[in-house]
């Protein structure tokens, strides 16, 4: 099994229709202060809450594949689902009118807030689209995938009745089904994979990349990419709303399923899959004094505002891998920065107190 290069892999992703919606390469950089701190060799952040479409995350680069789908489609709805804070949400609200799909999000109340106005709930809102609350009894967990999809055909069956040419995509753009029949969110993580080697080539790839890990094609795209460029890099999936053992097979399903539309020639088992669920802490968006306190010692060591959410958990993560030895000394780590931060003010009860 030989490795591709940067240049065959991105050939190969560059043949499945996209639209172009981000701007890329994200920034790279060192966090000095915390890796003296932590006395690794190099932390760097990958600035994926720069992308650009609204006030950026990961998401973004997902849509630009998954847009190009819906309307390759003839689409003129995309509905899909999150829970309340949703970035995924907000991103895809943003690309649909960007693209002129109207969008309908259904937003789980998995999680209590005190104000459904503020937030990423509110740019959706000045962005018109049409926003369904439902009340589920996962509390602290992610939206369950059959109960979202069941809601989701009601909803797309009044739409065609009504006229509409509704586009069914799966929460974070990761799994299949739906409209959505390839894991358009997990190629477009390749392409990220290929910037961070193109932007360490001349000092090394990374040891490990470390990245919140929610609905899967994230993480499951950085793999396969550093997989096919014959890297040693590790990715290092940290969960935020569920069990490693229930979410591992999502990552395993999303990875073969992508090595399987690009043809690779390349080898995947579990243990290439590296996911750590010691910092669920009260469920899954539920602010602890924890997530408050990784929040205000990143701005004030860094500058680097994390969302209360999803990247605050995995900077949780890779500080307490530091200070356990997991990460060594002699390691270079890339931070993936997810985006999500207009879920600050949301939470900025919990926050502050």
């Amino acid at each position: 099994m030989s490795a591709y290069s940067p240049d065959q892999l991105e050939r190969l992703i560059n043949k499945w229709p996209r639209v172009r919606l981000v701007c890329l390469p994200t920034p790279l950089y060192r966090l000095e202060n915390l890796s003296g701190e932590l006395g690794l060799r190099e932390i760097m952040v990958k600035r994926d809450d720069l992308t650009g479409l609204v006030f950026g995350g990961n998401k973004s680069r997902k849509l630009e594949f998954i847009l190009a789908d819906a309307l390759s489609q003839e689409a003129d709805t995309i509905i899909t689902w999150g829970s309340l804070q949703s970035n995924w949400c907000l991103q895809t609200a943003a690309a649909a009118r960007k693209c002129g799909l109207r969008p309908i999000l259904v937003l789980f109340k998995t999680y209590e807030l005190s104000s459904l106005d503020q937030g990423n709930i509110l740019i959706e809102k000045l962005l018109g689209a049409e926003i369904r609350i439902t009340e589920t009894g996962a509390r602290g967990k992610s939206p369950d995938q059959e109960q979202a999809f069941t809601i989701l055909d009601e909803v797309a069956r009044d739409e065609r009745r009504s006229g509409h040419n509704p586009y069914l995509v799966s929460v974070g753009g990761s799994m299949t089904g739906g409209n959505m029949a390839r894991p358009l969110g997990a190629l477009a993580y390749m392409l990220d994979m290929i910037e961070i080697a193109r932007q360490t080539a001349g000092s090394g790839a990374p040891d490990y990349v470390v990245v919140a890990t929610g609905s899967g094609a994230t993480q499951a795209g950085l793999m396969v990419g550093a997989k096919a460029l014959g890297l040693k890099t590790r990715i290092i999936g940290i969960c935020v709303s569920d069990r490693k053992e229930d979410f591992l097979p999502q990552v395993r399903k999303i990875a073969l399923e992508l090595v399987e539309t690009l043809g690779l020639r390349i080898s995947l088992d579990d243990r290439d899959i590296i996911l750590f669920d010691d910092y669920l802490g009260q469920g899954y968006g539920r602010v602890s004094p924890e997530i408050s306190g990784v929040i205000r010692t990143i701005l004030q060591k860094e500058g680097l505002a994390l969302d209360p959410v999803y990247t605050s958990k995995a900077m949780i993560g890779l500080v307490d891998l530091a200070r356990k030895g997991y990460l060594t000394a002699s390691d270079r780590i890339v931070f993936i920065h997810t985006g999500g931060t207009p879920a600050l003010f949301a939470f900025s009860d919990q926050l502050l107190s």
